[in-house]
C-alpha cells in the first residue's frame, strides 16, 4: 500500500467521499463554475442537438483528475433530458459487457466511460460500429458454423473521459465528434466553488477563508471541496462550526497543506531530489523507489502540479528541481550558470 492513499490531494476517494462529492456537483451548465470555453461550446452543441431532435455527437473530455469531467457528463445528460449510464475502461474487459450495456440503453441516452484510454482492443472493436452506425457485431455459433450478424442498438452519445489522451488509439479518438480539454482553475473560480459548496453543506465561511482554501486547492475543484470538508470538520470539533480566517489557517496547518497547496508527500518528493540526488537529474523509477511509491503514481498524481507550479522539470536525463523547487525546500539553488535552470 502506498502513502498516496488518504492524502488530501489524492484523486482517489472513499465511497463516503464520493457520495458527498456527488451531492456538491452542479446539475446544470448555469451552475457550473470555470472552463468558460468548454462550457459555452458544450451548451451550443447540446442545444443544437435538442433543437434538431438528434442524438448529440460523441464527446471526449480530457484533463487532469478532479477538474469536472464526470460532472460535465452528468450536466450534458441532464440538459438533454436523458439518463446517464456510467462505467470505466478497466470495468469493460469483455465484449459481452459492452454489448449488454449498449442494448440496455434508451434512445439518446448518455454512456459515460471514465478512463476510456484503458479500454482493451477487443472492447474497442465492439464500440467502433456502435459509435458510427449504432450497430454491434454478434457472433453466433462456433467453429466453421460461426457467423457474424449485426444487431442495432439505440442511438446514444458516448462521453469518454481521459487523463491520458496520448494513450487513446487513433481509430477510437477519431470517432468522437466533440473534443474538450479541461484546464486547471484559477483562484477566483475555486473561491466561487468553495462558497457554493459551503452553502450546500450549510457551513458559514468568510471570504478570506474561501480564498485561503482556493489558493491551496491545486487548481482543482475536487481538492477545494475536500479541503473545505476537512476544515469544516476541524471547525466543528475544535470550535463552533463557523469557519473564520484564523480557524481555516489553523486547520490547513494541522493538515500540513502549505501556502502553495503542497502537502507532506509533495514536499517529500522535492526533499528527496534535493537531499538524495543533489537536485537531479534523477530517473522516474529511481525516484519512485526512493519514495516507496509506484512510478505511475508519482508521474500521474504528484508530478503534474509540481511541474505546473514550477518546482520540478522533466528532462531527457530525469527529474530536476528548479530554483523555485530548491527555495521551497529552504535550500539555495546551486550557484553559477546552469542550463537546466534556463
Amino acid at each position: 500500500m502506498t502513502e498516496s492513499r488518504g492524502r488530501l490531494a489524492d484523486p482517489e476517494e472513499s465511497a463516503d467521499e464520493r457520495e458527498l462529492e456527488v451531492s456538491l456537483r452542479p446539475r446544470r451548465f448555469a451552475d457550473f463554475v470555470g472552463q468558460p470555453a468548454a462550457k459555452e461550446q458544450l451548451e451550443i452543441f447540446v442545444q443544437a442537438a435538442k433543437n434538431r431532435g438528434e442524438t448529440l455527437d460523441h464527446v471526449l473530455v480530457a484533463g487532469p483528475p478532479g477538474l469536472g469531467k464526470t460532472t460535465l457528463a452528468g450536466i450534458i445528460a441532464n440538459e438533454l433530458g436523458v439518463a446517464m449510464h456510467a462505467t470505466s475502461g478497466p470495468a469493460l474487459d469483455r465484449k459481452v459487457d459492452v454489448a449488454g450495456l449498449l442494448t440496455n440503453l434508451q434512445e439518446r441516452d448518455v454512456l459515460f466511460v471514465d478512463e476510456i484510454h484503458r479500454l482493451s482492443a477487443a472492447v474497442e472493436e465492439v464500440l467502433y460500429p456502435a459509435m458510427e452506425d449504432f450497430e454491434i457485431d454478434i457472433i453466433i455459433g462456433e467453429g466453421p458454423a460461426a457467423r457474424n450478424i449485426r444487431m442495432p442498438v439505440p442511438p446514444f452519445t458516448l462521453i469518454g473521459a481521459t487523463t491520458r489522451t496520448g494513450l487513446l488509439t487513433t481509430p477510437l479518438r477519431d470517432r468522437f465528434g466533440v473534443w474538450q480539454r479541461l484546464e486547471y482553475y484559477d483562484e477566483d473560480e475555486l473561491a466561487s466553488i468553495v462558497r457554493r459548496s459551503a452553502g450546500i453543506l450549510g457551513v458559514p465561511i468568510d471570504e478570506t477563508s474561501a480564498v485561503a482554501i482556493a489558493g491551496r486547492s491545486r487548481g482543482t475543484p475536487r481538492v477545494a471541496n475536500r479541503l473545505l470538508r476537512r476544515v469544516r470538520d476541524f471547525a466543528e470539533v475544535r470550535h463552533e462550526g463557523r469557519i473564520s480566517e484564523e480557524i481555516c489557517l489553523a486547520a490547513l496547518e494541522l493538515f500540513q497543506v502549505d501556502s502553495e497547496g503542497l502537502d507532506k508527500l509533495d514536499r517529500d518528493i522535492l526533499r528527496a531530489i534535493v537531499e538524495k540526488f543533489d537536485g537531479g537529474p534523477v530517473g522516474l523509477e529511481t525516484l519512485a523507489v526512493a519514495l516507496g511509491e509506484e512510478a505511475d503514481t508519482v508521474q500521474d498524481v504528484y508530478e503534474p502540479y509540481l511541474i505546473m507550479r514550477g518546482f520540478l522539470m522533466r528532462t531527457p536525463r530525469g527529474r530536476v528541481l528548479t530554483k523555485s523547487g530548491f527555495r521551497h525546500c529552504g535550500v539555495e539553488p546551486p550557484a553559477g550558470p546552469d542550463a537546466l535552470f534556463e
